[in-house]
């Protein structure tokens, strides 16, 4: 057993420095006899002893990031001990440096952190440089490197917040000085004023807000098992500067219920509860500036049994205190999309306007209700036909032809949002083309179920353009209507026996906004045909445009300004082809 000695050969025995024995190993890596690397190990031990020494409180101190790099000694990993082969550890005496002095880390990683950059004109001759690197090149100590301030600040951190978490609903602001566009109106309780409104999966939801200045009109489908009552008409809401509004609200029966409910064939009358419920609500805004002054509401109720289909209408309208009439506009004076096409029949003096099929209930033509065509959106609707198998095709023609026309009534359509329906300047005519004449034979090969040439589809084509602006919002007009039938040969489907039985027969109308520019282009000459290389329409690199921020059509800034920058950049390439090679050999010679 060997005796303990100090590990520190200036050391005294007056010093409260550890009894320990100092180990050396040396470790090599051969390869046959060929040695290819050796290291030194010094291993420490020390007698076992408990800690009497006073344990230090004090924080490490985080040094300014932003003038010196917050780790001078990256590979100082140990706190107290000697890192191998890390030479800017202070803590490793110089005894201990001896053994790795040779296998130091080099980098950032072994302390330098403050590395040379680019454009140091030390670099020069390491690097290659351009020919006019001493022109532009920085004469700076390492210290003022440009890594500095390259981190966060150590008491200040930036905190993610996640794109999935849902915000906290906050309590809405009692409106005082009006309402704007879109703003939600209130009640005097400081609540949302909520009518069931559809969403963007299609769903009903009862608890939407009515937004200001804008109008809706939607149909949500329900049954008894799932029916549920809307806000009470008894609730006042907010004028928008704190006035109370109540609702004047008109009530009805509807005797006709064949638009909203849809009944099962198997539904027997006497077996099923029935109740009184919501059919439909029509709410009339009367607004003046900011604020509301005025709210109407008619609702009309009636009888829905358990097993049968509720299709439930709510709709929002606001009408301008100052308007003459309730007559809503579609814009003013182009047309806004959503908003209906506004029509007219000169010969019976008529407002009307062009119409769809909005399905209802089982879909045949014979329970189908409409709803206009709305301005820039295109459509598709239909419904289906009963036909029978011994069905006269011309009779069929005659009547897949009345219920397409039913649908355009009008002989006329405004050209704005704000036509007048008595000045014949606002309005364009409808062109309508002739039916295909049918074959000879009215039903194929003299055969009962076979009929061609039915005009099963109504294409309607408006072609539109925008022919100004107001206040920066493009005004749309229309400029032309037409409208065609294509027709379809039909036949009666049956299996191995044909029944007599009605078969169905689907009919159509599609509405197509077609846009136009307000005036005809500029046709394009031989050489911008030929030529696309300069065409900046067609490529990524517009030469033409080269020198456009120097001409007077640049308006992004001062004439001035451009022109100065111009000739900045003029100067520097000229300086450039002065320290350019070729002209460097001219000087030399």
């Amino acid at each position: 057993m060997r005796n303990l000695q100090l590990c520190l050969s200036n050391a005294t025995d007056c010093c409260m420095e550890p009894l320990c024995v100092v180990e050396t190993l040396q470790v090599s890596a051969c390869r046959g006899s060929t040695m290819l690397a050796k290291l030194l190990i010094q291993a420490e031990i020390y007698a076992n002893s408990s800690f009497t020494g006073n344990v230090s409180e004090n924080a490490t101190v985080i040094p300014n990031q932003v003038f010196q790099p917050l780790g001078s000694c990256p590979c100082n990993l140990t706190a107290g001990i000697c890192d191998i082969r890390c030479c800017c550890d202070l803590e490793c005496t110089p005894d201990l440096k001896q053994l790795f002095s040779g296998s130091c880390y080099t980098g950032v990683f072994g302390g330098n952190v403050n590395l040379p950059f680019d454009q140091l004109c030390s670099v020069q001759t390491t690097n290659s440089a351009p020919d006019w690197f001493p022109f532009l090149c920085v004469q700076s100590p390492l210290n003022n490197t440009p890594f500095l301030g390259y981190f966060y600040h150590g008491s200040v951190s930036s905190s993610l917040v996640s794109s999935f978490k849902i915000p906290l609903q906050t309590v809405p602001e009692k409106p005082l000085s009006g309402y704007k566009q879109g703003d939600p109106i209130m009640t005097t309780e400081n609540e949302y004023f909520t009518i069931r409104q559809q969403s963007m999966a299609g769903q009903c939801v009862g608890n939407s807000p009515v937004a200001f200045l804008q109008n809706f009109d939607v149909k949500c489908v329900t049954s008894l098992s799932a029916y549920k009552e809307g806000l009470s008409h008894n609730v006042m809401i907010n004028s928008g500067t704190g006035d109370t509004i109540q609702q004047n609200v008109i009530y009805g029966n509807v005797t006709d219920v064949r638009n909203f409910i849809s009944k099962p064939e198997d539904i027997q009358p006497a077996e099923v509860l029935c109740i009184n419920v919501t059919f439909a609500e029509y709410y009339m805004f009367i607004w003046k500036g900011k604020t509301i002054e005025e709210l109407n509401v008619t609702v009309l109720a009636g009888e829905l049994c358990d097993g049968e289909i509720l299709t439930q209408r709510f709709s929002v309208n606001f009408v301008s205190f100052n308007s003459t009439n309730t007559t809503e506009l579609s814009g003013n004076p182009g047309y806004q999309v959503g908003k209906p096409v506004r029509a007219v029949n000169i010969s019976s003096d008529t407002v009307t306007t062009l119409k769809l099929w909005q399905p209802v209930g089982s879909g045949l033509c014979t329970s189908e209700t409409f709803t206009p065509v709305l301005f820039g959106l295109n459509s598709l609707s239909g419904c289906i036909l009963e036909v029978n198998i011994n069905e006269d095709c011309g009779q069929l023609r005659e009547d897949v032809t009345d219920r397409l026309n039913s649908l355009i009534q009008a002989t006329h359509v405004g050209k704005r949002g704000n036509s007048s329906y008595n000045d014949l300047n606002d309005l364009v005519e409808i062109i309508r083309l002739e039916l295909p004449n049918p074959s000879a034979n009215g039903s194929v090969g003299n055969l009962n179920g076979i009929c061609s040439d039915i005009p099963a589809n109504l294409n309607i084509h408006i072609i539109t353009a925008d022919v100004g602006a107001v206040e920066g919002i493009a005004q749309e007009e229309i400029l032309g209507v037409q409208i065609s039938f294509s027709t379809v040969i039909w036949q009666f489907q049956c299996g191995i026996i044909c029944e007599n039985k009605s078969s169905s027969l689907p009919i159509a109308a599609s509405v197509q906004f077609i846009k136009v520019p307000a005036q005809p282009p500029i046709p394009m000459t031989r050489f911008q045909i030929n030529y696309t290389e300069y065409d900046c329409n067609r490529n990524e690199v517009c030469w033409p445009q080269l020198f456009y921020p120097l001409t007077w059509y640049y308006t992004g800034e001062p004439y001035s300004q451009c022109l100065a920058k111009g000739l900045i950049l003029a100067f520097f390439f000229l300086l450039a082809v002065v320290l350019s090679n070729p002209w460097s050999r001219i000087l030399k010679v």
